[in-house]
């Protein structure tokens, strides 16, 4: 954890291999996350290079090391909300083809399940469920209150079961 917290030091001070090394501590994460809430792969990797490029370019504005993770999470968040709303101002139909090419859906109802959530909900449950964040984390990330990241994945959960559960 010290080669972390001196990582973030020498990156404030413009060292590219300390920022290096923090990126590679959090890539595949960004990259899932990305992924997941975008549902296409060049869209996913475009996002989390625009993240990593502002990251760098602002590395100096973090005030606390240890919030390096919290704070480039952020970053992609603004980043995902931005494209998912290039996605509606479009109005154009996402490539099904090969839409998620890393993750292995066990059913096809799964994937048609969570094809249909929102672009927010697909976000929340990918931060929560790949990523690994509490709803404290989320929250801070998201810039809402944690109760209400408790609630709506709650709910996402909830849908997502009634979906996948078979009719008796």
């Amino acid at each position: 954890m010290n080669d972390f917290f001196s990582d973030v030091k020498l990156a404030q001070k413009g060292s590219t291999e300390a920022f290096a090394r923090l990126y590679e501590s959090v890539y595949k994460d960004m990259y899932h996350i990305a992924l997941y809430s975008l549902r296409n792969s060049h869209d996913a990797a475009d996002t989390v290079s625009d993240t990593v490029l502002d990251a760098f370019c602002s590395i100096k504005k973090l005030r606390e090391p240890s919030l390096f993770r919290s704070w480039i999470m952020k970053i992609l968040s603004a980043k995902i909300k931005q494209k998912q709303h290039e996605y509606y101002a479009a109005a154009e139909e996402l490539e099904d083809a090969n839409i998620i090419d890393t993750f292995d859906f066990e059913s096809a109802e799964l994937k048609e399940a969570l094809d249909k959530l929102d672009g927010e909900s697909r976000l929340l449950l990918s931060m929560s469920v790949l990523g690994g964040y509490t709803s404290d984390e989320i929250a801070g990330i998201c810039s809402v209150k944690a109760g209400t990241v408790r609630s709506k994945l709650s709910r996402i959960k909830e849908r997502l079961r009634l979906e996948l559960t078979p009719e008796i």
